[in-house]
């Protein structure tokens, strides 16, 4: 009987410290061990240009739209990338992946953005987690049929004195997105400012998962909502 009893007590003892373990485990690389998410993209997050202004470091008020006219491409320190909410074994976290592979240009003429396309490369979209890199780029994204993301605005955009002085321009605007090989128009605001020859774009979409076939991205332990959000901070410079 003795046995037997040391028996359920060591065997209550393992179920007790594997059910602490399932806990603390989570809560430790949660909290400990895994890297805090980024902040959100926001105009303020964009990092000094190293380009030299064509004429002075802002646009005056006297210069007018038409100094503006013309082919802006993307340049480098541009971001786009996803954030998802996780709960792992009951431990909320974020998701976070960004690449800085972006290609395109926008064109101005007179006070409008008449057109703006730029393309991403999906296969290049790094996290924190090579796993989690691994599952985007396979399982979720299927990145080797469908390496890249497109966005091209829809309809113009009018530019307002304010914003061509340097200001900040929000606006609501509407774009064909193409992702996963899926294509949709989307409405979204976006914010928008001129700083030292260099137009910085920046906003997030919210996208539900199914509208775009892709798949539950949880796993096992690791479970994912069924949207999440594209950021982006484009710039754009002569």
């Amino acid at each position: 009987m003795k046995n037997l009893k040391r028996k359920v007590l060591g065997l209550v003892a393992v179920v007790v410290v594997v059910a602490v373990g399932a806990v603390a485990v989570p809560w430790i690389y949660i909290n400990l061990v895994k890297q805090d998410a980024p902040e959100a993209l926001t105009l303020d997050s964009a990092v000094a240009t190293t380009l030299e202004p064509a004429v002075s470091t802002t646009v005056a008020p006297e210069v007018g739209a038409s100094a503006l006219d013309g082919q802006w491409p993307v340049v480098n320190e541009s971001v786009v990338g996803y954030r998802v909410q996780e709960v792992i074994v009951g431990q909320s976290t974020e998701g976070v992946g960004r690449t800085s592979a972006v290609e395109g240009s926008l064109t101005i003429v007179g006070d409008e953005v008449t057109s703006a396309k730029f393309t991403v490369d999906m296969t290049s979209l790094k996290s924190d987690s090579t796993r989690r890199d691994r599952q985007v780029n396979t399982r979720i994204l299927d990145t080797s049929a469908f390496p890249t993301a497109t966005f091209a605005l829809k309809k113009p955009i009018k530019l307002t004195p304010e914003a061509i002085d340097g200001g900040v321009l929000s606006v609501k605007t509407t774009g064909t997105l193409t992702l996963r090989g899926v294509t949709r128009d989307i409405d979204f605001t976006l914010n928008a400012r001129l700083v030292e020859n260099v137009i910085e774009v920046n906003g997030s979409i919210l996208l539900v998962f199914a509208d775009w076939s892709i798949p539950d991205p949880s796993i096992s332990a690791i479970v994912v909502e069924d949207r999440g959000q594209l950021e982006f901070l484009i710039r754009f410079s002569r």
